[in-house]
């Protein structure tokens, strides 16, 4: 898992005006609360007074979760503002001069697409990797799908080399894919793998043979049998998009937002675009057949072994159709690299046990004097092997 990237914290209509919602993201947990005017934040869930969370359940009633513009602790009332700073503490009298490491980590936020999204790292604004961008989600022509939240036990890069997999569908998906019984025709065709339109990812088209859509729900798309093509890619290392060309100028493009729960769980914001079948009555039927694709993938997934992807490809054996997975790998390299991935196996010895780490927000860069410890973080790949190899 990486610091550094915009990640999916909680849908805009699960966020009321009210109380704080707690998500557990990147194996941390963050507090997410709306100010007065509406306006989302994200901080880091700890109190850094005797450790209460910030959006943890509390149900006393008469005492306020959200007072003004900062999220109230359960625990001792302290009340926290969208910057991370302590406005007030109680028992010290409301008012009273607040010390200066009474702060939290906060992190940049912005809510589009019906998503509430935070930037979990510390890089200022200008060095930021973008949030991947909906480019038509405003266009009259399209229509977005309410937001589908899948909650997945599985580790988010299996669910993302899944969307990269064009060699699956015909075992995984007999919904929309010939049926690779025919042993003498079928064959993944070649696919040359190029980076992604916006950057920070990969990117291929693939053409292939697929029947026309027959049930009750593509009724008015008046498809046919034949050759269609579909492009796959990534941006980051916890978004994809497909777009899917089901018949002559329609369209589906599909963009998934994953959350990395922690290791094993992984929750996908799933926003479905079409520039067909426009009319509000279809969407409920194209949701439902979205979750019954989803559950075929997830079916396949739970079982997948290892759970996490292999630290190298020779513990594979990869074929001309995973060009997409290699190159998402290659691209997940490129991240390591920078010094971001989190080291895992020191996370998991201390977290929880004598100590609270968070991800660092772009603050710290801007000053000191912080309580909690910023999550371990590996050496880049060429760091580590200089250090393997003076060590003999």
């Amino acid at each position: 898992m990486y610091i550094n990237f915009w990640c999916p914290m909680i849908r805009s209509e699960d966020l009321g005006p009210d109380k704080p919602e707690r998500a557990k993201v990147l194996g941390l947990n963050f507090a997410i609360f709306r100010d007065s005017k509406g306006k989302p934040h994200v901080l880091s869930d700890t109190c850094t007074h005797r450790g209460g969370s910030l959006g943890g359940a509390w149900e006393l009633g008469k005492n306020p979760r959200i007072q003004g513009d900062c999220v109230v602790c359960p625990y001792h009332g302290w009340e926290f503002n969208g910057e991370g700073d302590c406005a007030n503490i109680p028992s010290i009298g409301y008012g009273a001069k607040v010390p200066a490491r009474a702060k939290v980590d906060a992190y940049p936020t912005v809510e589009k697409y019906g998503i509430v999204f935070a930037f979990l790292g510390d890089l200022p604004e200008n060095e930021r990797p973008p949030l991947l961008e909906i480019e038509e989600y405003s266009d009259p022509a399209w229509r977005a799908n309410s937001v589908l939240v899948l909650e997945v036990d599985y580790y988010y890069e299996r669910s993302i080399e899944n969307g990269l997999d064009p060699a699956h569908n015909e075992f995984d998906h007999p919904t929309h894919g010939f049926e690779a019984g025919n042993r003498e025709t079928y064959k993944v065709r070649e696919f040359d793998v190029e980076n992604h339109p916006q950057n920070w990812g990969m990117w291929f088209v693939l053409r292939f043979n697929a029947p026309g859509l027959q049930d009750e729900t593509w009724k008015d798309a008046k498809t046919k049998p034949g050759e269609l093509y579909a492009g796959t890619g990534t941006h980051g290392p916890n978004s994809m998009i497909t777009e899917i060309n089901v018949g002559k100028n329609q369209k589906f493009r599909q963009y998934f937002f994953e959350q990395p729960v922690d290791q094993d769980k992984t929750r996908i914001f799933f926003v479905n675009m079409r520039n067909f079948m426009l009319e509000p009555h279809h969407d409920g039927p194209i949701h439902a057949r979205n979750k019954v694709i989803a559950q075929q993938d997830i079916e396949i997934l739970v079982d997948v072994y290892p759970p996490r992807t292999p630290t190298s490809n020779i513990r594979e054996v990869l074929m001309p159709a995973d060009k997409g997975v290699v190159a998402y790998r290659e691209w997940l390299s490129k991240f390591d690299d920078k010094g971001w991935r989190i080291d895992w196996d020191e996370f998991t010895r201390r977290d929880g046990k004598d100590t609270a780490y968070v991800i660092p927000s772009p603050r710290r860069r801007e000053s000191g004097n912080w309580v909690l410890e910023p999550v371990p973080l590996l050496a880049s790949r060429a760091q580590r092997k200089a250090s393997k190899e003076a060590a003999g």
